[in-house]
């Protein structure tokens, strides 16, 4: 999208309001999706698989419904059966349908096989425990490495795409390729070539309000539904496919949301709630329990990957290679590609290669989890920096300032970048106190980049004046990280009245036109450009209204500061117009003003940051505890100071969680052992540091403001910060995550008798 200028000076953008919604949700009256209720509602509950791969023979379910409290049960027979398999990309509705309700087979343990609705929760638990599934179990792999072996029991056969290579195993469906330059020439430049193999396991997003929904579905085809999500439309879109209804008949209304993190893009529990409703013909409220979360809700892909990095010795990087195998559970859809692309993204390199392998095995559908694929990539790449740099004794700020990709570099996965600011937050990084810090005896210091693509998306803003002046402005992107806030801030900007005079609402998918997911990092971005372009339509309205009235072209009115002005002293002597006039007499000079904008804007702008670590590892305990965290990102343009400091902020706590204790644990019989929070351990505030930010402002050429995302390139680059703080301050590197006690006593273990 060609934008004619960028504005740089500001005078509502940049502050630090209160949030809008924030008096609703300390008091408890924000309504999130279990909030909701409606007159003769039943309670659903769903019946999973306990094995991880298994044939289901038959289904029984007429003990179940001669309860009286059980008025509806429905299996896949209760779908549409207008979605057939249809093996590759074309087939992902197909792949959604199957993990929402299983099909002739349970794929993962949790895989849901029927589901009833009752007249209280408490009943339609009770009636799961008298439903009768014949199961025929079959062989299972929920390793990665494994799943590609010879002698893995194949998933589902015909679910590769046409990229796998020929000879790989059916559980590969689908392989990225791609870099430039010759790496073999390259490595034969370099001083000191290092090449390392790690393996991360799969985390939870971990957010703290379970998936609930309330589904209302008549034998009309015509439904209701509210539910806590990070996208509506996309919602809307597919249960009615998988209901076999019209879109436009099923209405969608996004609730409060108790954190996603990329893990609400997707159906797991609302077609089933439809389903349920349009077999009872009564309101179906569904909501997940935390075992279930973890068991059927999307865990980021676990990895297995090998790293080749040559420098010489004076820290020119002259050749990279990555080969990243990723994991997804049952289905296509790891993020192979990105972990590949993403890999080596911060560096101007003459010589690269990385290649993903996209590989299914019996675990749950992985979900998008902040910046999918980048943190575990960033992990093993700025962990073999890190051991380059210690091991040629050189400064690791300097090495990445040497060799960090700037405006005009050609990425590793191919265009060219724009302006960026990866060497604002290295140079940010170096003149941090926090650098030079002395350290104490038993801590290390750790140092990685990270990066983040970004993303645009369809997006529709609608936006009306009221006859006293304010403003409404209706947005389609839920509010998951303070976006309401920075809308207003940004109309504000734009009409020149304050931002206390403007209503942000998230609207259902009945009054505004299709909106993408709330994802990408691209609300404040995509949002955002739409809602200044749905003020600027509404000023060209405004300022219209104020020419008709002073009788001049309406090219000799300009909008400052709130009022209509004439453009130049030959336009005319008139006072300025304040907004609130022109909209108090607005249905006497032509009926209402609003604005309106929607479009899919492109021009996202790539994010880089820099952290800072300082971490002590007690040798008896193999407990890590992170002392110091400095977060430096690039933001474009903060709107909102504070919202970005905290997803910088949010960020570094989910990556010291990932570093150091999060996982999911599958037994020799396929399920998981840890499905509740206190075998899952998320970090708490007492694991915490305090975590500094630093906000480096390189405008983003994309925008209007200048804006970039922020936030998803703040989880990039903490796996390998911690993992290379953790190896400065125990003196053994650990190639695998978590770095748990555990794993570090065994470490240093195994170095000791090494040294022995």
């Amino acid at each position: 999208m060609a934008l004619d200028q960028r504005k740089t000076d500001f005078t509502q953008v940049g502050t630090r309001p209160n949030r809008p919604d924030g008096l609703d949700k300390v008091t408890g009256k924000a309504r999130f999706g279990a909030d909701v209720t409606a007159p003769g509602m039943l309670f659903g509950a769903i019946l999973r698989s306990p094995h991880a791969h298994a044939r289901i023979k038959h289904i029984d379910t007429s003990k179940a419904e001669a309860l009286n409290d059980v008025k509806a049960i429905v299996t896949r027979a209760d779908f549409s059966d207008a979605i057939q398999p249809a093996p590759g990309l074309e087939g992902e509705q197909w792949n959604v349908l199957e993990n929402v309700m299983a099909g002739d087979t349970a794929l993962y343990d949790g895989h849901a096989i029927a589901a009833v609705a009752a007249t209280s929760a408490l009943a339609a638990r009770d009636a799961l425990k008298l439903i009768e599934v014949e199961y025929e179990v079959l062989p299972h792999v929920t390793d990665v490495d494994k799943a590609m072996a010879k002698d893995a029991p194949v998933i589902r056969e015909g679910a590769a795409d046409y990229s796998v290579p020929d000879g790989m195993h059916p559980n590969v469906v689908r392989y990225h390729e791609s870099g430039h330059g010759d790496v073999e020439a390259g490595f034969a430049k370099a001083d000191l070539v290092v090449e390392e193999h790690f393996v991360t396991e799969a985390t939870h997003q971990g957010y703290i309000e379970p998936h609930a929904c309330l589904a209302q579905l008549g034998q009309d085809g015509k439904g209701e539904l509210w539910c806590c999500t990070q996208g509506h439309w996309y919602v809307q879109k597919n249960c009615a496919a998988l209901l076999g209804i019209e879109t436009s008949q099923l209405r969608v209304t996004a609730s409060e949301i108790g954190g996603g993190f990329g893990g609400k893009t997707t159906v797991f529990i609302e077609p089933v709630a439809l389903a349920l409703s349009r077999k009872s013909n009564r309101p179906v409220k569904l909501v997940m329990s935390r075992p279930e979360v973890f068991r059927a809700t999307g865990p980021t892909a676990s990895t297995s990957m090998d790293i080749k990095i040559g420098m010489t010795a004076d820290g020119i990087i002259t050749a990279a290679q990555g080969t990243f195998r990723l994991q997804g559970g049952a289905f296509p859809g790891a993020p192979a590609d990105m972990t590949a692309m993403c890999a080596f993204a911060p560096y101007d390199l003459q010589h690269v290669q990385q290649v993903g392998y996209d590989i299914m095995s019996n675990r749950p559908k992985q979900a998008a989890y902040r910046a999918p694929g980048s943190p575990m990539a960033a992990y093993a790449v700025e962990s073999v920096i890190d051991a380059l740099c210690r091991k040629l004794d050189l400064d690791p700020v300097d090495v990445r300032l040497k060799n960090a990709a700037r405006e005009g570099t050609k990425a590793s996965y191919g265009p060219k970048f724009e302006r960026i600011g990866l060497v604002e937050t290295l140079e940010a990084a170096k003149a941090h106190p926090h650098y030079g810090a002395p350290l104490k005896p038993g801590q290390g210091r750790g140092i990685s980049c990270g990066f983040w693509f970004n993303h645009g998306g369809e997006t529709s803003v609608s936006l009306s004046l009221s006859e006293d002046g304010t403003c409404q402005i209706s947005v389609g992107t839920p509010d998951i990280g303070g976006s309401r806030a920075s809308m207003a801030l940004m109309a504000a900007e734009v009409l020149g009245i304050p931002y206390e005079s403007i209503r942000v609402t998230i609207a259902d998918t009945a009054t505004l036109g299709y909106n993408d997911v709330s994802h990408g990092s691209r609300v404040t971005y995509a949002s955002g450009l739409a809602t200044i372009k749905a003020a600027e339509d509404a000023v060209a309205k405004l300022s219209k209204r104020a020419a008709a009235k002073w009788g001049i072209p309406e090219d000799a009115v300009k909008w400052e500061d709130g009022h209509a002005v004439p453009s130049g002293p030959n336009a005319g002597n008139f006072d300025p117009l304040p907004l609130a006039e022109i909209t108090h007499d607005m249905g006497q000079t032509g009926g209402p003003i609003s604005g309106h904008f929607e479009a899919t804007p492109e021009g996202a702008g790539v994010s880089f940051a820099t952290h800072i670590v300082d971490a002590e590892v007690d040798p008896e305990t193999g407990k890590t505890a992170v002392t110091r965290y400095t977060v430096i990102q690039d933001a474009g343009k903060a709107i909102h100071p504070t919202y970005v400091e905290g997803q910088f902020q949010g960020g570094a706590a989910q990556g010291i969680g990932w570093a150091l204790n999060e996982e999911y644990i599958y037994g020799e019989d396929g399920r998981l052992q840890n499905a509740v929070f206190l075998d899952y351990r998320i970090p708490v505030a007492s694991d915490l540091p305090m975590i500094d930010t630093v906000i480096v402002e390189v405008p983003n050429p994309g925008h209007p403001f200048g804006v970039r995302g922020v936030g998803e390139t703040s989880i990039c680059p903490p796996l390998a910060a911690i993992a290379n703080a953790v190896s400065a301050a125990a003196g053994v590197r650990l190639h695998a995550l978590p770095m748990s006690p555990p794993r570090i006593l065994a470490a240093l273990e195994q170095q000791r008798a090494s040294n022995s």
